[in-house]
Order: C-alpha cells, then structure tokens, then sequence
C-alpha cells in the first residue's frame, strides 16, 4: 500500500476529531436531535419489517463507532435507536380497541371531560361507556347546541349516539385525527341523536388532577362573565389555556398576524408570572429589616416563583409548550439558587428529551415544533456574535443609542423567529403571516406589560371581591390586542400560501435550520444551503389535480384557476377547509356547474383536459340500482372511476377504479394526472396501529 493510500483514512480521522473538538460545546445538543430523529422515522416509516430493518441498522453502526472509538458517531446512532424504541413502546402501552365499522348505539357511561367549544356552539365530550357495553374505553361526542344542565364532568349519562371509527387523513400526508385518537385513547367519535340523559349528577371532584380540571373550567366561566365576548375568550385563553370560545374569525386573525402564539401558554406568559413572582416576593420581603437582613431572600423568592410556576403549568392544562417552557424555567431557577449560569441551548435539549421521552407523539404535533423552533432560534441568535452585540450595552452608551439597540434587537428577534416558524406554518397550515415581526414588536410588550398584569391584578382583586373595578381594563387591553390582530391581517399581502409541501422539503428545512442553530464554527453556514434546496423543493412541486375521500363519497378537482369543483355541494366544511387548505385555495364550484361536465341524479361524468390530454372521469352520486346494459359501457368509456359503492368486475375502467373495496385499502387518495402518480393515504401508515381498518 502506497504511503498517500495509508495517509487518506489518517488525514480524515485528523479532519474528524479536529473538527469534534472545535465543537465540543455542541455535540451535547445534537443527541435529543438524534432520539427525535429515531421517533419520527418510526412514525414515518410505513412497514415493521422497514422499521426492524432500520433498528438493526442503527445498532450496527453505534456497535462499529463503539469499537472505533467514535464515540458522538456511536452515541447519536445508539439515541436513534433508542427514539425509535421510545415510540414503539408508548404506541403499545395506549394501545385501546377502536370502533371498526359505522354504527348506531346506546351510549351508557360517565363524562371524563368537557371541552366548550363556544366558538363554534358545540361541546365536545369525552365519555367513558360502561363495561361491558362492546364500545371502546373512550369515546369523543361532539354536542351542538344548547346542554342539557348538569352536563359536567363525572356525570353519569344516556343517549343514543351515530358513532364512528376515528377519522384519518384527508388527503395523504394531511393532518390525521386517526393517530392523534389512537395516543388519546379515543376508539370512537359520533354526534349524539336526540336528547342527552343526565342519570347521575357529577360527584365533588376528587383527587389533584379532577380537583384542578374543576378549578379550570370554573376559572374559565369566570373569565367569559366578567369579560364578554371575543376579548374575554382570549383572557381565558391567557389563564387557562381554554380556546374554545374564540371565534373563529378572530382565531384565524390572530395567525394570519402573527399572533397565535400568544394564545398558547409557553414562554411569554410563564416568564412575566415567575419574574412577577420573584420581583413581588423579593421585594416584599425586603419591606421586613429582620427578613431582609437574616432570610435568604432570593432562594425563597425562586422557590415561591417556581412553586406559582408549576401551579400555573397545572392550571393551564399542562400542554407541551407549557411543559417545555416550565422545564426550561425549572433549571435556570436551579441555576440562580445554586449561584451558576444555565446554558440555554442546552437546557433547551434537556427539556426536549424529557418530553419525547414521555410522549414522542409529541413531536409530529405543530405545538411542539412551533414553540421548540422559535426558542431555539432567539437562543442561538443571542448566543451568536451579532446577538452578544445586540444584548451588550456600550461603555458610554446613551439613552438615544439604548433606545435604537434595544429597537434593533427587537426587530432582528422578530425577524428570526419569523424566519423559523413561517416554514412550519406552511407545512402544517399551508399559510403564514407576512407582518408578525412588525406586531410582535407591538404585541409582545403590551402582552407582557400591560396585560398579564392586568390579568394577575384581576385574579387577586376576584380573590377579595373587587375584581369587578379591573376585569373592564382587561377587556380594554384585550379589544387592543384583537384590534392589532385584525388590522395586520387585513393588510394587502398580510397572507402567504402554498400547497401541500412534500415530507422531504420539509426535512430538509428542518435539518438545515438546526444545522445552522447548533454548531458554532462556519460549518454551521451549510445549513443555508440545506434550507434553500428544502425551500425550492416546496415551491416546485405540483398540487394534485384530483381528490377523492377515503369512503368514496367526495371528491374535488382542481381547476386551472385554482379553485375547487367538488363532486357533492354539500360537502362538509372540514372537507372543504382540508382540501382547500392542501391546494392553497379558498373558492370552489360545483361539478354540475362547470362546461364539459355531465350529471344527473345517479352520476357525473367530467371531462379533464390536463397536458395536452383529455381525462374522463365517472363518479357515482347516488345508491339507486344502475342496469349493467347502461353502467358497463360508461364504465369502459371512463379513465377513472369513483364511487362509494363496491362496484362489479364488469366495471373496468381504461385505468383506474376507485371504489368502495379499493378505497377501503388506500385510504383517501390525491391524483397528479399529468404524471399518472397515484397517491393513497393508507400507504403512508402501512401497518401502524391506528391505520383505519
């Protein structure tokens, strides 16, 4: 072997460690990466065999860096394996039966939970069937109207409901109800028939957690009295974390400005309560000399600060954000009694892996990539050189220059956690707000100035009963806020959209952004490039041209103007924003209405022009018999055929049968007719456990 042959594997095993120990400080933060990494290919990945075969792969390599002593290369393969482990075993310890098949039933059991959805004018309940009722352990109704009184949870009641199996995607790649159930516990959702029987009023809440759901939901009422309307639903939302009542126009408002991060209890809220905390108790204490001079004042301040913390983490439902941002506040108030500096990015990635340790379905949710990318980014920016600059104040530094640095911090922040949340908007969303920094600079100091504390002084005046002379300026900072909220998004421009963006565009984006968060050195720079090839990923690919639902019974093209011809009028609203939503389109037409389109009573026939070639598409609308004498020749006249019916042999389309049968197998099914690509929903979930049956 020539000497340059021996040298190259020695050049790159220099080139590797130099470039470790250049790096040392951030190796720590790429192992939740790598545990997060393993859960989501086990969500990804459609197939056990896949997925074993992966797992072993994992092992192989962290068992090769092992006994190579690479030992990051080992560690980040090992967590892998171990993110995929953590989901396997959380998907088999929920596991419950599910509802396999439509049907009507008398619903016997006890309200484990209400959810006042005022917004839309429906409850959503969750129920508990009796034992031995055939039904599964969990069941989710959605009542619309007026409830019946007494209707709380604990209640023993009785009706008769039309109940089905949880809903999954619709359109492949779209948001899925059927996972998010299956980790809920949920087998089964329907729409009561008739009136509900309240059998047994609800019993006094026992135990912490039904003690503390009791406490929200009352809380929350008395919110909504004191503060009517919209502006009060938003102060619920602030304290409790209850978004039901907000009105849709509003919530749709708040995230076209960018705002709907104020609406979940994360980082923001849990800052002014504990800094408060701390601020009044330091300061209270320091009115008392004896307390003062002998008490270790600033310990018990974070110690009552903490305490009101995960008080206030209880109250608001414990959700991931919350979860998050309370764990991360934890450590720093460990830091500050101990007398040490958190690393904040690494306190970050502790507080990831705990909660996907404890839930990995957590990560495919928007609420925890959302509130993980914002946090992630300002971090890295205040640990960058620019941010040092931004956060450092002059030797001499007046109050002009103060006011422009701190002007400038503000903007730049804005900007970068814009930056890193409008990709993940559009992939879940398919929209992002264009002037959220601009009210966020607005926003986010009369949030945390104005009021939260008003909202902390209209709690304590309720405790002593003189809340009624504050809960009206908290209405007047609310209408502000909703004000703010309304007028960005009526900007020209305010709103971008985008199709449907592919899974590896958005891994891509993803990747590149934590490249560009966790190294230090220039390396980090390559993540741009990683981002830009995810970007044009995204813009390049085509919206499909067809859809159909996962039971056969809608389906929508679309146009060349961008809208949407649906099959059936009546499509339900959900629909209707799904498809709408995959395909960046608010308008849509009637298959009858359209030129080239033939329908009756019992079936249209549509006819597609698409790169240069006509497609003829037949759907049925109705269940009425159909002689084989008229139905076999249309059905042999047809490219595509789509039915809610199990259609006959004898009905062979030129290429392809969507019916009942096939339909049950592929799950909802999104069509690219220039490409012939076909592209089902069920494919995507092989044999996960919550795939429809």
């Amino acid at each position: 072997m020539s000497a340059g042959a021996a040298a190259g594997p020695a050049v790159a095993a220099a080139r590797w460690w130099s470039f470790v120990d250049a790096e040392r400080q951030s190796l720590a933060l790429w192992l939740p990466v790598a545990f997060a990494g393993g859960v989501a290919l086990w969500f990804i990945v459609p197939w056990q065999v896949q997925r074993l075969a992966l797992a072993l792969a994992f092992a192989g390599v962290g068992a090769a860096a092992l006994l190579a002593r690479w030992r990051p290369l080992a560690a980040l393969a090992l967590l892998a394996l171990a993110g995929m482990g953590a989901a396997e075993w959380r998907s088999a310890r929920v596991a419950a039966p599910v509802l396999d098949h439509r049907q009507v039933a008398t619903v016997s059991g006890i309200v484990a939970a209400v959810e006042d959805r005022a917004g839309r004018d429906q409850l959503r309940l969750l129920v508990a069937p009796d034992a031995g009722t055939g039904l599964p352990p969990r069941l989710r109704l959605t009542v619309r109207g007026p409830p019946p009184p007494g209707l709380a949870p604990g209640a023993r009641i009785r009706l008769r409901a039309l109940l089905s199996p949880p809903a999954g995607a619709a359109i492949p790649g779209g948001y899925d109800f059927a996972r998010r159930a299956w980790f809920a516990g949920i087998g089964a959702t329907g729409l009561p028939f008739g009136r509900i029987a309240i059998v047994a009023p609800a019993p006094p809440a026992a135990g912490v957690m039904a003690w503390l759901d009791a406490v929200r939901a009352r809380l929350t009422q008395r919110i909504r009295r004191a503060v009517p309307g919209e502006s009060g639903a938003i102060a619920a939302a602030f304290v409790t974390g209850d978004q039901g009542a907000i009105p849709l126009p509003t919530a749709q408002a708040m995230r076209d400005s960018g705002l709907a991060h104020l609406l979940s209890i994360s980082g923001l809220h849990i800052a002014v309560v504990v800094g408060g905390t701390i601020l009044l108790v330091r300061r209270g204490l320091a009115l008392f000399p004896h307390a003062a001079l002998r008490w270790p004042v600033k310990t018990i301040a974070v110690g009552v600060a903490a305490l009101v913390g995960v008080g206030y983490t209880l109250l608001a439902g414990a959700e991931v954000p919350t979860v998050r941002t309370i764990l991360a506040t934890l450590i720093v108030l460990f830091g500050m009694v101990i007398g040490r500096e958190a690393f904040s990015l690494r306190l970050l990635a502790a507080a990831a892996f705990v909660i996907l340790a404890v839930r990995p379905e957590a990560l495919l949710g928007p609420s925890f990539q959302l509130s993980f990318a914002a946090v992630i980014a300002i971090v890295a920016l205040y640990e960058s050189r620019l941010g040092r600059w931004l956060a450092t104040p002059g030797a001499d530094e007046g109050w002009g220059r103060r006011l422009v640095r701190h002007g400038t911090a503000m903007l730049v922040t804005g900007l970068v956690a814009e930056l890193a949340l409008s990709s993940i908007g559009l992939f879940h969303f398919n929209r992002a707000g264009i002037y959220g920094v601009f009210a966020n600079m607005v926003a986010i100091p009369w949030t945390s100035f104005v009021i939260m504390p008003l909202l902390m002084l209209a709690l304590l005046a309720d405790a002593v009963g003189i809340g009624g002379l504050v809960w009206p300026a908290v209405g007047w900072a609310m209408g502000w806020l909703v004000a703010l909220a309304e007028a960005t998004a009526a900007l020209p421009g305010a709103v971008v959209r985008m199709p449907a963006m592919p899974a590896s565009a958005y891994a891509f984006i993803i990747a590149g952004g934590l490249w560009l968060a966790l190294w230090r050195t220039r390396v980090r720079w390559w993540g741009a490039g990683v981002v830009a090839a995810g970007l044009v990923l995204a813009m390049m690919a085509p919206p499909p041209d067809l859809l159909v639902s996962g039971d056969g019974r809608h389906a929508a093209l679309r146009l060349d103007d961008g809208r949407l011809a649906l099959l059936r009028p009546r499509t339900g609203d959900f629909l209707r924003d799904m498809w709408g939503d995959a395909l960046a389109t608010d308008g849509d037409a009637a298959f009858a209405d359209l030129p080239g389109m033939a329908c009756s009573a019992d079936a249209c026939v549509a006819h597609i022009d698409r790169d240069g070639r006509r497609w003829r598409l037949l759907a049925t609308l109705s269940r009425d018999y159909i002689g084989r004498a008229t139905f076999e020749p249309a059905c042999a006249a047809a490219d595509i055929v789509v039915s809610d019916r199990r259609m006959p042999r004898w009905c062979r389309p030129r290429w392809l049968r969507l019916d009942r049968a096939q339909l049950a197998q592929s799950g909802a099914v999104a069509i690219w007719l220039g490409s012939g690509r076909v592209d089902g929903a069920n494919a995507r979930l092989g044999d996960h456990p919550w795939r429809p049956h």
